[in-house]
């Protein structure tokens, strides 16, 4: 009775949702003052670094590895004031994990239709997540990328055109991957058959072609250019390669759950001179393929038209799942759709199951970072077999999980897998 009065009440939860969040950032000032180990992120460091170079009248980039769009550093100019305003960025970070709540629970509502109860139940999985509390209160700006692509999917599902046009084009320029929205989000526009069988290719593609597409296209295309345009302008070439060309040859095995995380650490070694060596940047570029194909060509196809908020869910697990680089951040991109996905879930069907898939997770996790742990705090060289093996084993469990969420979702309307389906 406890639990169902509170999640009847959206002020409690979002207050727990504050409070959790003050709370983990008195924390973090804490262990910062007093412990060897940092609670800060060392990417909060790099951004507050870039902001100062801006407040000197510099480029953001002046910075070593800074790799974001200039937006960011200016977001977080606040923090190059004197005194606790160094914390503005964890709080902005934090403020935006709720206001992302909060808009999860008004698509719940609005949108699937659940009750009060139910839809602040779901959304809590974001907004009262010690994980995603933790991430956003150390530093990282996942809170504000939250913002960006619930606004995303919120305009897209109350078919405002242009206002999904230039989400999109706005989260693409924040952080790159929400293109692969894109496709699902054009394909779902239209969700009956744009034609019979019979129809020529021409009346076919005349029908696809339609104005809500066009628009979408349009607005994304002008705001993604826009913005790029005017940071090329103040920043020029370095803009460019720091936030978008960096990024296809990145190599990172530091913090890296990817399969990839071995072969990124050897081909990052010295190369001794006389000797001849494998090289790797091919194939980490063709890390791409398969990764780009299922998540932004084969997914939305297949399942778009079914369930749009699902279908970014199963696109963004494949996309992070398949990333040759995959730090405990990109779990947030994936966690913030959970909550549109699992009211009508196998996970919530059979319990078990999801249970089941969850308590994996969390195992594949733990035994990667038992290896990290052996390597960043005891100096092991923990990369082969450790760190190798425990990266194809999370890499597969994160392929099961998929392969049940993308059975799910085309089964849906279907004869059920796991029992009776319930509203």
């Amino acid at each position: 009775m406890a639990l169902s009065s509170f999640f009847s009440s959206t002020r409690a939860v979002l207050s727990s949702a504050i409070l959790l969040r003050v709370a983990f950032l008195l924390y973090g000032l804490a262990q910062d003052a007093f412990s060897p180990v940092k609670y800060t992120d060392i990417d909060y460091f790099v951004f507050t670094d870039a902001a100062r170079s801006i407040a000197r009248g510099q480029s953001p980039y002046a910075r070593d590895t800074y790799r974001y769009t200039p937006l960011l550093a200016w977001l977080l100019y606040p923090t190059t004031w004197s005194g606790t305003w160094f914390s503005f960025g964890k709080v902005l970070f934090a403020v935006g994990d709720i206001v992302a709540g909060w808009m999860m629970y008004r698509i719940l509502r609005t949108h699937q239709g659940l009750s009060q109860e139910r839809a602040l139940k779901y959304a809590s999985i974001w907004l009262l997540n010690p994980m995603v509390a933790t991430i956003s209160t150390r530093g990282s700006s996942e809170g504000l990328l939250g913002v960006f692509v619930t606004a995303l999917l919120w305009a897209a599902l109350s078919r405002r055109i242009v206002l999904t046009g230039f989400f999109l084009g706005f989260a693409v320029h924040f952080k790159i991957y929400p293109f692969i929205y894109a496709a699902s989000i054009v394909w779902w526009l239209d969700d009956k058959s744009n034609s019979s069988s019979s129809s020529s290719p021409i009346s076919r593609t005349i029908k696809f072609l339609n104005a809500q597409r066009i628009g979408v296209a349009l607005s994304s295309l002008l705001t993604f250019m826009g913005l790029n345009v005017v940071m090329y302008i103040a920043y020029g070439w370095p803009f460019l390669e720091h936030s978008y060309f960096y990024h296809l040859v990145r190599i990172d095995h530091r913090h890296n759950f990817s399969p990839y995380n071995t072969l990124l650490y050897m081909n990052s070694s010295p190369k001794a001179s006389g000797v001849d060596h494998v090289s790797f940047l091919e194939l980490e570029r063709l890390a791409f393929i398969p990764q780009i194909l299922l998540s932004a060509v084969i997914i939305p196809l297949v399942i778009a038209k079914k369930d749009l908020s699902s279908t970014m869910l199963a696109q963004t697990w494949a996309f992070v799942t398949f990333n040759k680089v995959c730090t405990s951040q990109y779990f947030l991109w994936y966690i913030m759709f959970l909550p549109y996905y699992l009211p009508d879930s196998v996970m919530m069907r059979s319990p078990r199951t999801g249970a089941s898939l969850l308590v994996l997770w969390i195992l594949g996790q733990a035994a990667w970072l038992q290896q990290g742990f052996q390597l960043e705090f005891n100096g092991e060289s923990t990369f082969i077999p450790g760190l190798w093996i425990s990266s194809i084993l999370f890499f597969g469990i994160n392929c099961t999980i998929l392969g049940f969420v993308l059975r799910d979702i085309r089964t849906r309307g279907q004869s059920p897998l796991f029992g009776k389906r319930k509203r």
